[in-house]
């Protein structure tokens, strides 16, 4: 009996010790790792739209936008920083970037896919956006399946076909005061019933529909994948807007706010996401990931890693940087402090979702004086919302000083001539810079990022830049 009972120990002991083995496995194994997701860039249909039709959808897209970015901040619609503590970890993942010119407006997407067994959706990514969602259909019956994944030629997400969709009671706390900033409704006809939602942007697009939590499967750098369980979505039945009428299928929500896919991701990778952008003008088959975590890939860095303070609580949930001045050639411009100030009304944020550099009167004017003199010497070309347009035949670009982003901790940031002096068209240039009305903060818009890899450190409160071509 006594040797039964040393053998019945001896047993249990490797039972605990292959259960801990395996559990340190498994912490292991989703730690270690990134998580990717493919990013594309998506810029007018090009079969029927020139560079120049391209180019003003994208002021108008723009100028919108800075309204939108402006409007919030003067309602105060600024939702408490992502709560908790961030979880520090040497896991990442990763989504791959397209450039993708091809298909829509100057915005980038990614593949997502969501549920159990997952359904696969292209998202616009946005770092100005905190809710994720996507089109989709509950408890619609056998009618909503009749054309396979699609109801009149679009992708949509069928919630009934998901075992881990789980809509949000419209009687919780979290409906009924957590997720007011994401334009959560007020009618509850039944305890059960879902937290419905009526998101509205400032451009006229909107998206309504009823918040679940579900399950995202993505890509581990490991060449596994990873899940991520009780990410919070919107299912949207109803939607419109530019961006959705050519080739989306919903937003995934990168701002700096409590219930953001960013959010999420980071808790489990890191603390950290990473992009490179390819550059504007790029067709479909150029390519590059949005990362969680650790960035791991082989894109070819043509210089060293600048770092400068990330700002996560006074423009929320945009994230915002200190910038103290813009140089041309060795000339600081007379720029006035508070233009950099977001204490008083001024600031900058980078945004994925703008295209061009907006920056406020008191930073646009001594900008664009500048820039316009060194190409007076060619004609000016008049183009309806665009600024300052000029005939590049000819065009030198060694006359053009180079322009310098100063931050208050010294790094500089040195974007490519093409990121401020963008093509418009055969033979015709633009300046890159759109104005902003006093009060506003100035936006560093995706093609200015463009060919740079960003870090967005949640942890440390830091952002790391280096040029690099995104390949």
């Amino acid at each position: 009996m006594e040797g039964q009972g040393r053998l019945g120990l001896v047993f249990l002991l490797l039972v605990l010790l292959l259960s801990l083995s395996q559990s340190l496995n498994s912490v292991e194994e989703e730690h270690q790792n990134s998580l990717k997701l493919e990013l594309i860039h998506r810029h007018a249909n090009s079969r029927h739209k020139t560079q120049l039709d391209r180019l003003k959808e994208l002021v108008h897209h723009d100028m919108i936008r800075l309204n939108m970015i402006a409007h919030k901040r003067r309602l105060g619609q600024n939702p408490p920083a992502a709560g908790g503590m961030v979880r520090k970890s040497n896991g990442s993942i990763s989504m791959l970037i397209n450039s993708a010119r091809d298909y829509g407006l100057g915005e980038y997407f990614v593949s997502f896919k969501v549920g159990t067994p997952s359904q696969k959706f292209t998202l616009v990514v946005d770092t100005g956006s905190e809710l994720t969602w996507m089109n989709c259909r509950y408890r619609c019956g056998k009618r909503c399946r009749e054309n396979g994944r699609r109801i009149n030629r679009r992708r949509v997400f069928f919630a009934d076909l998901s075992s881990s969709f789980r809509p949000l009671p419209c009687s919780t706390w979290m409906c009924r005061v957590e997720l007011i900033n994401l334009f959560s409704l007020t009618t509850c006809p039944t305890p059960l019933h879902p937290c419905n939602f009526d998101y509205r942007y400032v451009d006229g697009s909107s998206a309504s529909g009823f918040f679940a939590n579900e399950t995202v499967t993505l890509d581990v750098t490991n060449g596994r994948r990873a899940k991520l369980h009780d990410v919070l979505i919107g299912c949207s039945n109803s939607f419109k807007g530019i961006s959705f009428d050519k080739g989306a299928d919903g937003v995934l929500a990168l701002a700096n706010s409590k219930y953001s896919f960013t959010t999420k991701a980071t808790q489990h990778f890191g603390g950290k996401f990473s992009y490179c952008l390819v550059d504007h003008l790029s067709h479909k088959n150029a390519s590059n990931y949005l990362i969680f975590g650790d960035n791991r890939e082989e894109t070819s860095l043509l210089g060293e890693t600048r770092h400068t303070k990330l700002v996560l609580s006074l423009i929320r949930p945009f994230y915002a940087v200190n910038v103290v001045g813009i140089s041309l050639g060795d000339k600081m411009l007379d720029i006035p402090p508070m233009a950099w100030d977001a204490t008083q009304g001024g600031g900058t944020v980078l945004d994925s979702g703008t295209s061009l550099t907006m920056l406020s009167d008191p930073a646009y004017k001594p900008v664009m004086a500048a820039l316009e003199a060194s190409v007076t010497k060619y004609p000016r070309v008049k183009l309806d919302g665009v600024p300052y347009c000029f005939n590049s035949t000819g065009f030198d670009s060694t006359m053009v000083p180079k322009l310098v982003i100063h931050f208050a901790d010294r790094a500089r940031f040195e974007p490519f001539l093409k990121s401020y002096i963008i093509d418009a068209a055969k033979g015709v240039k633009c300046l890159g810079f759109m104005p902003g009305t006093w009060p506003t903060p100035s936006i560093i818009g995706n093609i200015m990022q463009q060919n740079h890899l960003w870090e967005f450190d949640l942890v440390r409160k830091t952002l790391g830049f280096t040029r690099s071509t995104c390949t």
